[in-house]
């Protein structure tokens, strides 16, 4: 920065939009934003005896379990595909967005002596554990990938179809979502401790009825009445659409396409508009 008062390199201002997400200034802290995601990935597990093979355990531990409870023991079938792939796809999903959503969700708490200290965009924190989730993500769409081609050549009918093509926009809803759900939880819980107790209860309740160990088709078969209270969650659409596109088993609809969309987009420009307002005066709070 030139010390000359006159002719400065960057000027710093008060935020003058609720919804503002400024590009040019996060293009600006690039570094920073990569130097978080390097320590989002490199410390999650850092002192653990596994360490990364936490990556592996949890969706194949999960999928063994939801197999054993739901498949064997209460019968719900998953048409042609193996009960642990059809269990694994969609835990594979289902971890993005919880990535997503539970890393974002203490940003302003776990943060508050950095951001009292210096400046730079706030936004880049939350940004930068989606990106880092991605690494995770990818870890785990790879094991499914070699559990898919070991039930393929076991001679199971499975395949892709043509909506593999929606594959990023499927990722984009759910780091928009997770991302939306997250920075509002965020602004919330610096007001309000309680709901950090209360996101781990929530998203633990929230994978039932996200359609996450069972297909939607059984919801409307054997609960009728209540279906619509499943398929208006627009993480189920997500969840749906993802093993339906991978596995061709499913129910796929262009209407919840849009509709999960427009959830999505609405969710993350609400939870920026909060993410910004609380940042002006938040460390009065926490």
């Amino acid at each position: 920065m030139n010390h000359t008062e006159d002719n400065w390199l960057y000027e710093i201002s008060p935020k003058r939009k609720l919804i503002d997400l400024n590009f040019k200034e996060i293009w600006r802290y690039r570094d920073l934003l990569v130097l978080f995601v390097k320590r989002d990935i490199t410390t999650v597990y850092k002192q653990t005896i596994l360490g990364p093979l936490w990556f592996f355990i949890q969706p194949l531990f999960t999928s063994v379990i939801y197999t054993l409870v739901f498949n064997n023991i209460a019968n719900i079938p998953t048409g042609e595909v193996p009960s642990f792939l059809f269990n694994l796809t969609g835990i594979t999903a289902w971890n993005y967005f919880n990535e997503c959503f539970s890393s974002t969700s203490n940003t302003f708490n776990q943060n508050a002596a950095l951001f009292g200290k210096v400046y730079f965009p706030r936004v880049i924190m939350p940004m930068s554990k989606v990106i880092a989730g991605l690494v995770k993500f990818g870890i785990q769409l790879l094991i499914l990938i070699i559990f898919y081609a070991y039930f393929l050549w076991q001679g199971f009918s499975i395949s892709p179809n043509m909506n593999i093509l929606l594959f990023p926009v499927y990722v984009l809803l759910m780091a928009l979502m997770g991302l939306g759900f997250g920075m509002i939880i965020s602004a919330m819980t610096t007001k309000y401790r309680d709901l950090t107790v209360l996101i781990g209860f929530a998203t633990s309740l929230l994978v039932y009825v996200s359609a996450v160990p069972y297909p939607v088709s059984q919801v409307e078969e054997k609960m009728p009445k209540l279906a619509w209270l499943v398929k208006m969650n627009p993480l189920t659409q997500i969840i749906e659409g993802f093993r339906y596109m991978i596995l061709d088993e499913g129910v796929f609809t262009s209407l919840g396409l849009l509709y999960t969309i427009a959830v999505s987009v609405f969710i993350f420009i609400l939870g920026l508009l909060i993410f910004n307002k609380t940042e002006k005066n938040f460390i009065d709070t926490v």
